[in-house]
């Protein structure tokens, strides 16, 4: 016989396994359950005693004296809404690894009711193929957040691909963490360090081996240093030169640019089919991009970019010639 101190907290699992606003138990159905699942008797007395207590700690329970058919959970932790939200941004996002996914989303699920979980499947879905082979992401998540609360500086290898597709780390480094911020379906740290100016980022989904250095603290920040700044420009998060293009766009392209670079950027109208769009991002980024909508986009300027994407279009042209 399980110890009667679990009673109010199995009749609570039962409420969210078993119950919603269009399923209830009744006090039968709820001393069956008791007995199969958890091994626990329930007596009228105890009963009105424990929904009681389950009421006074925020618990919102409806009960047989209140609608005269049974007991049910009035709201869940999270709406359905909200958790088949969750478990398919879960599902979506690349830096999360297969093994991670299925867990999270098993814990979202277990907060709805049977019925509501019904409605989910990952059948709906497309299996996600760019996930992460690095199943130590919610790990890396929580040892940055440490050291950047504390200000300690962090040491960690970073994972790269060799050509058979296997992931090798050929170095350590040593970073002050400042900031994460999500880009190209990626999580990213942003970091300062003695070894280079200004901020650098790393995939958080490629470091492994995160060790806090707790007898150290990180330097304040200067004024000039802005991360959202940095964040912003980081055009595909490429870390090299900063530029300031103008792009040439047809008109079915837009929806996506201000998708892109946000609907603070500047669109000037140029007839019925295009517009022009001036941006600041890394002069890789800019490159790949132009290349990625060659038959929509064209660099205007500057003249060394637009140079550049040339020449990279003309050797194209000649591997396939």
């Amino acid at each position: 016989m399980a110890d009667k101190k679990e009673l109010p907290l199995a009749m609570l699992e039962l409420l969210i396994r078993y119950t919603d606003e269009e399923h209830s138990l009744s006090t039968s159905e709820l001393k069956q359950y008791l007995e199969q699942e958890y091994d626990l008797t329930l007596e009228r007395r105890t009963l009105y005693a424990n929904m009681d207590l389950l009421k006074k700690y925020g618990h919102d329970i409806s009960t047989w004296q209140e609608n005269s058919f049974g007991y049910f959970l009035k709201s869940h932790q999270f709406t359905k809404s909200e958790v088949l939200l969750l478990c398919n941004a879960i599902h979506s996002s690349h830096f999360i690894s297969q093994k991670e996914s299925s867990q999270l989303i098993r814990k979202l699920l277990s907060t709805l009711s049977i019925y509501d979980r019904k409605e989910y499947t990952d059948k709906v879905y497309l299996p996600n193929p760019k996930k992460t082979e690095n199943e130590k992401l919610l790990d890396n998540l929580s040892l940055i957040s440490q050291a950047i609360r504390e200000r300690s500086p962090i040491r960690f290898d970073y994972l790269r691909h060799r050509t058979d597709k296997t992931l090798y780390s050929p170095r350590t480094y040593e970073v002050e963490p400042r900031y994460i911020v999500y880009q190209d379906s990626r999580a990213y740290l942003i970091v300062t360090s003695d070894h280079h100016e200004g901020f650098a980022h790393y995939r958080i989904d490629r470091i492994t081996g995160i060790d806090i250095i707790e007898d150290r603290k990180f330097r304040a920040l200067p004024k000039e240093m802005d991360a959202y700044e940095y964040a912003k420009n980081m055009f595909y998060m490429f870390n090299d030169e900063k530029v300031h293009a103008s792009l040439r766009c047809e008109k079915r392209v837009l929806d996506y640019m201000i998708d892109t670079f946000g609907s603070d950027v500047m669109i000037l109208p140029v007839d019925d089919d295009y517009f022009d769009i001036h941006i600041r991002g890394s002069r890789t980024g800019i490159l790949l991009f132009a290349q990625q909508y060659i038959d929509a986009v064209t660099i205007l300027e500057p003249e060394d970019l637009r140079k550049e994407m040339k020449e990279r279009l003309n050797r194209a042209a000649d591997n396939y010639s």
